[in-house]
């Protein structure tokens, strides 16, 4: 990979704290833009041929969301090699990302979320009370995967009410814990060490003998689809995210204000959150079209 490249991500990483995840993904786009101009290169790249590389993206029938990621990382990388003086000039200034349509997220109903809870406590063993306690953590706080399973051991609290998260850019908040989520990693915590390396120790609330050292995103997901079909709902409709759509959706169906959420989620702009109302806003105009007797039909009145 282009040096300059390398030299953009380590600048990320100072300068914005950005994670693992976001480099990976970032490396993944600025490899696929250099591969298509070569043999240009990065800096030699006119604003001609970036537009031609936004135009492949959509002929890739590359995803609206996808495009727009990797046109971020391109834009943001000319800005860097503008603002240190490799290039006299930023080409990407004209990119114009591809609109994105409105997609209301999968969730769950609450039924459904029980039902995963009690196929939990039924689990038996030290995974079984491993499970449990991911699922309640989870559903509580709608934390993100990677930060859930990223949690270090000294997340909680003593209290066991509140949990500290370092989310998206280094940034920290503090969510609460409901009773049942404290009291599941208290029972989660006496049978810790067996899913530690023989005599180690870790700096993980979820540790593993893998060579990550905690628990992984994929294998989380194995043990939802397992989990699911336990249950049984479709382990396509489960997964991490999901579950924090629940998370926000359930508790704005409940009372709680937009402002409580977004912060208990860690979105740093409101109108991020603002889409689980449209969720609701869909959920009651079923429920009134459905049910109420001035909508149905004449022949079925």
């Amino acid at each position: 990979m282009d040096p300059r490249i390398e030299a953009f991500l380590e600048a990320m990483v100072a300068e914005r704290g950005a994670s693992d995840n976001t480099l990976d993904a970032y490396r993944r786009d600025l490899d696929d833009l250099e591969g298509f101009l070569a043999p240009t290169s990065l800096v030699d790249a006119t604003a001609t041929d970036l537009e031609r590389f936004s135009a492949s993206l959509g002929q890739r029938g590359l995803a609206a969301t996808t495009q727009r990621r990797r046109l971020s990382a391109v834009r943001q990388l000319y800005r860097f090699l503008f603002e240190d003086r490799q290039r006299s000039d930023d080409p990407s200034t004209g990119l114009a990302p591809p609109k994105l349509g409105r997609r209301l997220p999968k969730i769950l109903t609450e039924d459904e979320v029980e039902r995963l809870l009690a196929a939990a406590r039924k689990a038996e063993g030290k995974e079984g009370v491993r499970l449990v306690a991911l699922l309640e953590i989870l559903y509580a706080t709608g934390l993100r995967v990677s930060e859930l399973v990223g949690l270090p051991v000294n997340a909680i609290a003593r209290t066991g009410d509140v949990l500290l998260v370092k989310g998206k850019g280094g940034k920290e908040r503090m969510v609460p814990l409901t009773r049942a989520a404290g009291d599941a990693v208290a029972a989660y915590r006496s049978v810790r060490d067996g899913f530690l390396k023989g005599g180690g120790d870790s700096k993980r609330l979820f540790p593993s003998r893998g060579k990550e050292g905690h628990l992984t995103r994929r294998r989380f997901q194995q043990l939802l689809d397992a989990l699911a079909q336990e249950a049984g709902i479709d382990p396509a409709k489960v997964s991490p995210h999901v579950l924090r759509h629940a998370f926000a959706t359930h508790l704005l169906a409940h009372g709680a204000d937009l402002r409580s959420v977004q912060q208990m989620l860690g979105h740093s702009d409101v109108s991020t959150t603002q889409i689980y109302t449209h969720v609701l806003d869909e959920r009651l105009r079923t429920l009134v079209e459905t049910h109420h007797p001035l909508a149905r039909n004449p022949e079925e009145k």
